[in-house]
């Protein structure tokens, strides 16, 4: 939050009134110094950069050494927002300018619309605090969950460290329409929902750093995560890395993986456009899957392993009523052929109910069977269950102080986007309230 600092009113009592750091000159910034533009010095240390603010008070931050100048009755370029406006600009000849054109717009009552005011945010590298510093807070995971624990850690002037994993924007990347997250009635595709996520945090400070986490250190603090060779140390840490799809370990299929078996029929359903495909899995993701496809391809097989299905009521009956669809069901597949042509040509599937096998004709196999934690990292450090999820100590926390789940990575039932997200919030709450205590 900007100091509260002593105010005056350079163009009389009509003119705006600014909430001012010492030695500044009447336009905001300190008179041009030679060796920093276009950085401009403030009290304190470090490069500074000022931006003035209207009510209703809202942060803005714009490129490095710019101000962003708010004022009533104008609409934000590229914002939906009523009723406030900027400036961007980068030396004093403009500012000045600009202030100028404040000072001449016909104001309301300072009683009812409240002061300008000079808020001061440090300039930075990237948004968030500078690599090779202690950061407050490292997100693992940029899916929902990571996200919005982004998102509310921001808000809380925490400057969260989000490191995105090699599947940026986890499993809502590989989905096509949302329905059923709250706020858009029509619905919205899955990467389009958790890039405005992203942009949210970033708004309020959250830097986004591409990359995999391949070790960590939680057995004391401050905790040290490792972002491929380069360490990064950490006084609190939120899980959010969510899980991966799983195979079904065969390794005809681990062969093909890429030329016709895949875990995404939004990414590769496309290449298959007037092919037969299988869908191998019973519950909401397989159905999603089928009938996307049916987009494409001239018939969808679905094969399931039981008779009845883990899908929604709403799920199941909208694929039974799409005519691409045929039902394979107390059947698992056995192999996946041909490898060494790298293409699928068949699958060789077996009954469970007397093992009897047959040949399936089919150019992809689309698995839809669940997914794996990736929790291999924190394995001897957090406590994890049978099948690797993080094993919850209450609300967000984990076995260890300081360090909180949110998400898949913990949550094996609900598994939906608008969850996520909650766990996400939780965690953030949790992280903050964590290091308030400790000040």
């Amino acid at each position: 939050m900007p100091k509260r600092l002593s105010t005056r009113r350079p163009e009389g009592r009509d003119g705006p009134a600014f909430r001012r750091f010492p030695s500044l000159d009447h336009a905001g910034f300190r008179q041009p110094e030679a060796r920093n533009p276009p950085f401009f010095s403030g009290p304190g240390k470090g490069p500074q950069r000022v931006a003035w603010f209207s009510r209703p008070l809202r942060r803005r931050r714009g490129e490095h050494g710019q101000a962003a100048i708010e004022r009533p009755g104008h609409r934000t370029p590229g914002d939906g927002s009523q009723g406030t406006g900027f400036v961007l600009v980068s030396s004093h000849e403009d500012l000045r300018a600009a202030a100028r054109d404040v000072s001449a717009t016909p104001r309301p009552d300072p009683r009812k619309t409240g002061r300008l005011r000079v808020a001061r945010m440090k300039s930075r590298v990237a948004l968030g605090r500078p690599a090779g510093e202690m950061q407050n807070v490292i997100v693992i995971g940029s899916g929902c969950a990571g996200s919005t624990a982004a998102i509310y850690t921001a808000r809380a002037s925490l400057e969260p460290l989000v490191i995105e994993g090699m599947e940026a924007g986890g499993q809502l990347t590989l989905t096509t329409d949302v329905e059923n997250f709250p706020g858009f009635p029509k619905g919205i595709m899955g990467p389009e929902l958790v890039d405005r996520m992203k942009r949210q945090a970033q708004r309020f400070g959250a830097t986004y750093r591409h990359g995999e986490v391949t070790r960590t250190d939680l057995s004391s603090r401050p905790f040290k995560v490792w972002l491929g060779e380069e360490m990064i140390e950490a006084k609190a840490l939120i899980v959010a890395s969510g899980a991966s799809a799983r195979w079904l370990g065969l390794e005809s299929e681990q062969a093909l993986i890429g030329h016709g078996v895949s875990s995404c029929a939004t990414c590769d359903g496309f290449f298959f456009r007037g092919l037969p495909v299988t869908v191998v899995g019973g519950g909401d993701s397989a159905m999603e899957e089928a009938l996307f496809l049916t987009k494409f391809a001239t018939e969808v097989s679905v094969v399931h392993r039981r008779e009845e299905f883990r899908a929604s009521r709403i799920m199941l009956d909208r694929a039974k009523l799409n005519d691409k669809i045929r039902w394979i069901t107390s059947t698992t597949v056995a192999a996946v052929e041909d490898p060494s042509a790298k293409t699928v040509s068949s699958l060789k599937l077996r009954s469970t109910l007397d093992g009897k096998e047959w040949d399936h004709q089919t150019s992809a196999m689309f698995l839809a069977i669940g997914h794996i934690p990736n929790t291999g990292i924190f394995r001897g450090q957090l406590d994890l269950d049978s099948e690797g999820y993080i094993v919850s100590h209450g609300g967000a926390r984990t076995n260890i102080p300081g360090v909180f789940h949110a998400g898949d990575v913990q949550d094996r039932v609900y598994r939906q986007a608008i969850t996520a997200a909650g766990a996400g919030c939780m965690a953030a709450i949790e992280a903050e309230r964590f290091l308030e205590a400790e000040e």
